[in-house]
């Protein structure tokens, strides 16, 4: 027995000595100070403020008699807050424990207000005695200097696995890597129950880098009014406008100059974790969260006009011909109609697309699918991007939709069993009898023939209706790409990352991802014909009184329509109309024609980048 204790205290005392602090040492992490996001003029659009943050010590709670319920209802009196709300935020997240909780260490104390008074962070300092275990301290919160300004464009932050935040949307998701820095370590010695006795080693975290973007703070500002303005302008004037989204691009790089989507949100409002009923409020009605720029999809209507003009051009109608535009052009049993059923004459392709003509369009690719040729229409489109996300550096891109034959066969074999029960059965809760009828009808040749893609679709697509979907951000990519000769870019909102102190890591440039097949004399004919169309056609309402001597714009109305829904507006355009710089694309959900709503938000955009009818010019350039 002595020999044993011989052996254990001094033989083997180190190695028991080390084996009994090792089991209470711990390592805690230490989070980095995340980078800032700029403008491309240096500007901050998200950085960090110190916040005055309460913090409480859940070991230091579980040595109080009472586990620490009084001290949690004095604080909760002082804060303002229901003590069950503290008491939810100090619970470890696991399985079947919904938030808040905290999913941090357990040896760090816990974050339970973030931006709390100076009068009652300096109570609770000055009254440990009330307060034991709680802590008030300046903490560095994420902070927006310009509001709800490109809110889908920055993301918001969101606790993760370990407790530190992570970019959960938007750049701050796209570029977490280089935003969030590597977090420090602080290996700590505890004793049994768990409270901290000293601190062994730390290693300081490495902040994260700055984010420089292509986004002009000023020019996105201007965008989201505009488009605020023309989504309740539209609203009031009869429509059911509800939402929209515009794109500012650069034409000659593809780098994004400002990206709205309506309605927008406050980002901070995730700060410290989001209160319930502010996330239903963002993901239910109206979808504020949903980044319609990049993830709304509509059906492109007469803006898609220049891709099928390309696509019948390539086909062998003759670019300087000469066309017959009726007020119907007739397929099978069925007459497609000008818009308003106007008859407007013998033209050329230019005043074609100026006056927006469908039926001259409609014969094209009836002719098309006459000869059964492999859909060029589809492959033009393809072309021009459309049917692949962009693959700009934004996460949750949607890919729009270019249908053709393989697509509709799939499509009707997906849907059959439930077209099918609804050619038998009807639509009994359809209140509107007549629409019942019509949808009735309508599921009874898609059961029959649903799989067969008919000249009917192939009108249809030529006019950007029917199953065709495109995002705002692949119409203004396909008509930068019009605009600057034929270059299709991947956008990037980025532009360069540098380290904390300033110093360039890498510059972001946006990549070629294909090459229009069209050639140069075509592509300089569309956009010779697309500047008439503010001065005499179907957006010269819209500018009317707009100075394009000064600032000669091109562009295309759309006028989306659907069975039993108000139209959708478009119009996407570039400028000035001989030297492309800049491509500005809006769409208005519900907003009615082209030319009512999307094409006066357009102007507006244009008006405040140039500093033109009256606007302080948002440009650098709008300034000489």
């Amino acid at each position: 027995m002595l020999g044993r204790l011989w052996q254990v205290q001094i033989l083997d005392g180190e190695r028991y000595t080390q084996a009994a602090v090792a089991d209470h040492v711990r390592r805690v992490a230490v989070p980095a100070v995340r980078g800032r996001i700029l403008d491309d003029r240096g500007r901050p659009l998200a950085r960090n403020r110190a916040a005055m943050t309460v913090t409480v010590d859940r070991i230091a709670l579980r040595r109080q008699p009472d586990q620490g319920r009084a001290t949690l209802r004095r604080l909760a009196a002082l804060l303002g807050r229901p003590a069950a709300e503290l008491s939810a935020r100090l619970r470890p997240c696991g399985p079947g424990v919904g938030r808040p909780c905290w999913a941090g260490s357990p040896y760090e104390p816990v974050p339970v207000a973030e931006d709390v008074p100076a009068r009652k962070a300096t109570q609770i300092v000055e009254r440990p005695e009330d307060f034991p275990g709680v802590t008030a301290e300046p903490r560095p919160v994420r902070d927006h200097p310009r509001g709800e300004l490109a809110a889908h464009l920055l993301g918001y932050l969101a606790p993760g696995a370990d407790g530190t935040v992570a970019g959960r949307d938007g750049l701050e998701a796209a570029y977490e890597a280089d935003l969030r820095g590597r977090a420090g370590s602080r290996q700590v010695v505890v004793d049994s129950a768990g409270q901290v006795l000293r601190t062994l080693r730390e290693q300081p975290p490495v902040p994260g880098s700055t984010l420089v973007t292509s986004i002009d703070a000023d020019v996105q500002a201007v965008t989201e009014r505009a488009l605020e303005r023309a989504v309740r302008r539209a609203g009031k004037g009869g429509a059911s406008a509800d939402s929209g989204a515009a794109v500012v691009l650069e034409a000659r790089t593809g780098r994004v100059v400002a990206m709205a989507s309506y309605p927008g949100y406050d980002p901070d409002v995730w700060s410290g974790g989001i209160e319930p009923a502010d996330y239903r409020r963002l993901t239910g009605a109206g979808s504020p969260l949903l980044a319609r720029a990049v993830q709304g999809q509509w059906p492109p209507a007469s803006t898609w006009k220049v891709v099928s003009t390309a696509a019948a051009v390539g086909a062998g109608s003759p670019l300087t011909g000469r066309y017959d535009c009726p007020g119907s052009y007739r397929i099978g049993d069925h007459s497609f109609r000008n818009f308003g059923g106007a008859d407007l004459g013998v033209m050329d392709l230019r005043r074609a697309l100026v006056v927006s003509c469908d039926t001259i369009f409609y014969r094209f690719a009836h002719q098309m699918w006459l000869k059964g040729d492999d859909d060029p229409m589809q492959r033009m489109a393809e072309a021009f991007g459309f049917g692949a996300r962009t693959g700009v550096d934004l996460p949750g891109e949607a890919a729009g939709r270019v249908p053709d034959r393989a697509w509709k066969k799939a499509y009707w074999e997906r849907t059959r069993d439930e077209t099918c029960r609804a050619a038998r059965t009807g639509y009994p809760r359809e209140k509107d009898r007549a629409r019942a009828a019509y949808l009735k009808a309508v599921a009874a040749e898609n059961c029959a023939r649903g799989y067969v893609w008919t000249a009917g679709d192939a009108a249809n697509f030529s006019i950007g209706q029917g199953d065709v979907l495109v995002t705002p951000l692949q119409l203004a990519r396909a008509y930068a790409a019009l605009a600057n000769g034929g270059t299709l870019f991947s956008p990037r909102v980025a532009k360069e990352v540098r380290d904390a102190g300033g110093r360039p890591l890498r510059t972001i440039t946006p990549p070629v991802a294909g090459r229009l097949p069209v050639p140069a004399r075509t592509l300089d004919y569309l956009r010779r014909a697309l500047a008439g169309v503010p001065r005499s056609g179907t957006a010269a309402a819209a500018f009317a009184g707009f100075p394009l001597d000064k600032l000669p714009v091109a562009g295309k109305t759309g006028t989306a329509e659907a069975y039993g829904a108000e139209d959708t507006s478009w119009f996407a355009s570039f400028a000035p109309a001989g030297h492309p710089r800049y491509v500005v694309v809006a769409v208005v959900s519900r907003g009615g024609s082209g030319g009512e709503a999307a094409a006066p938000a357009v102007r507006e955009i244009w008006s405040g980048m140039y500093g033109l009818e009256g606007h302080e010019p948002a440009l650098p350039e709008g300034k000489r």
